[in-house]
Parts: C-alpha cells; structure tokens; sequence
C-alpha cells in the first residue's frame, strides 16, 4: 500500500525540505532531486503549463526515486484536483485558499469516504495499478494524501485561523509574492506589513497545531525560516537552482 513519509514527519511534529518545479519535468529531476537530499518535489501547474501526461510522467518518476511527489494545482475546483490524485500525486497544494469552506471542499476531493468525497478507482497509477482490497486502499490513501492551504491573498490573511483549523487541512503554505501584491506592497518581502503578515500566519498554525511551509531562494533563509517556526520548505525552484548554479560558475570562470 501507499505512503507517504512527509505527510507521516510533518504530521509528528518534524521538518521537511523539498523542491518547486516550473520547467524540468524530466526522468532525471527526481534523481537529481534526491540524490541531493530533497524529500519532496511540488510539481507546478498554476504556472508552468505542464499537461496532463507531462505531470502523470514526472509524479511516477518522483515516486521511482523515492521522494513524495506533489502537485500545485491551477486552481480550486473537483476536476483539477481529481485527475492529479489518479495520476499518483501524494499532496495537493491549492492557490489563493481565502475561506473555511474552500479548505473544507479541498479535503473533501483529496478523501475517501468518510473523510470525504473522492471518486473510486483502484488499480490503477494511484496505488501502483495493484489489485487487493478496496477497503485497505482507500484507508491508505486518506492516511497519504498531504492537503496544503496555500494562502496568498488579505482575504485568506483575515481567515487564516479558520482555514488551518479545518480537520483534514495537513499543511498551510504562504504565498509570498501573491500575498504582498494584494496587500500592495508588491514584492516589497521587507516591509513591516508583510512581515506582520507572516507572523499572523505562523501564529495561527502554531495555534491549530498545524505544520507551515514557504518558499525560500536559498539554503540560508531556509535555515533562517525554521528558526522563525517553519517545518516544511522549498528551496528554490529547478529554474532557480540552475540559474543560480549557472551564474556563479560562469562568474567564477570570468575572473
């Protein structure tokens, strides 16, 4: 049966690091992604574009190389949420969460009844195109599938409390650069506000005795983020990583 090691760390109080991913959707990012230590890697499709049959490819791989593979779907909605779950995805991330009842219908899609309201279809990419007991797969998958509240908008700030308390919502998630644009302040990661902002979110988890997550640009304010109390991050993104590998090299080999 399916499992899901992040969901199980974050959910006993521990830590856990991954990667974004906008571009690569290639057999070897998991590889690559693991062999450098990553535990999950978040697939994109609010930004990247990625199809269908992109993402069914690159979840299979996560899960060959043994990292948690998630997805950040486009947005709230039964029928993009659904096809993501089939396809193997053991987290879905939901953008712009601004209220109770959003989060709710998001647990609702990623549950098996009684927890909540997922289609039935076994043996097929979900759980490994394996036959067996229906009973046991649906008990797995509602212990596996990590539900992640991304809230970026004033909106979902003002609701946040009632967002993360929500049974069944695993992991909340700031949105940085969403969150400053809609409290105009855009990309402003240093004004009083957004640090306010991000000390509203991080009080509210503690408070529902849920795990919060983050973007950050690099190891150091990854480190930097833990110490202000979060428990699950990305650092960077594949684009980034290269990017930033790239340039340093090229620099180095320009002096």
């Amino acid at each position: 049966m399916i499992s899901n090691p992040v969901r199980q760390k974050l959910l006993a109080g521990g830590t856990s690091l991954g990667v974004m991913a906008f571009e690569f959707f290639t057999p070897g990012l998991a590889k690559v992604l693991a062999a450098g230590g990553a535990e999950f890697v978040i697939l994109d499709t609010e930004h990247s574009g990625a199809g269908m049959d992109t993402l069914k490819s690159a979840i299979a791989y996560a899960r060959g190389a043994g990292i948690v593979p998630m997805v950040r779907v486009p947005g709230l909605a039964r029928h993009l949420v659904s096809p993501v779950l089939d396809a193997g995805a053991l987290g879905i991330m939901v953008p712009m969460l601004e209220t109770a009842q959003q989060a709710r219908d998001l647990v609702s899609w990623c549950r098996y009844r009684p927890e909540g309201t997922r289609g039935l279809a076994f043996g097929m990419a979900h759980d490994d195109y394996r036959a067996g007991s229906v009973t046991e797969a649906i008990r797995a998958a509602n212990d596996s599938i990590l539900t992640i509240a991304l809230i970026e908008t004033a909106t979902g700030l003002h609701n946040a409390a009632e967002i993360l308390s929500v049974p069944g919502i695993d992991l909340g998630w700031l949105g940085h650069f969403d969150m400053t644009d809609s409290l105009g302040i855009t990309g402003q990661l240093d004004h009083p506000r957004y640090h306010e902002a991000e000390a509203q979110l991080l009080a509210a988890a503690k408070a529902a005795g849920k795990p919060f997550g983050w973007l950050a640009g690099n190891g150091a304010e990854a480190k930097a983020a833990l110490a202000r109390g979060y428990r699950c991050l990305c650092i960077n993104t594949d684009i980034g990583l290269l990017r930033g590998a790239v340039t340093t090299e090229f620099n180095t080999a320009k002096l």
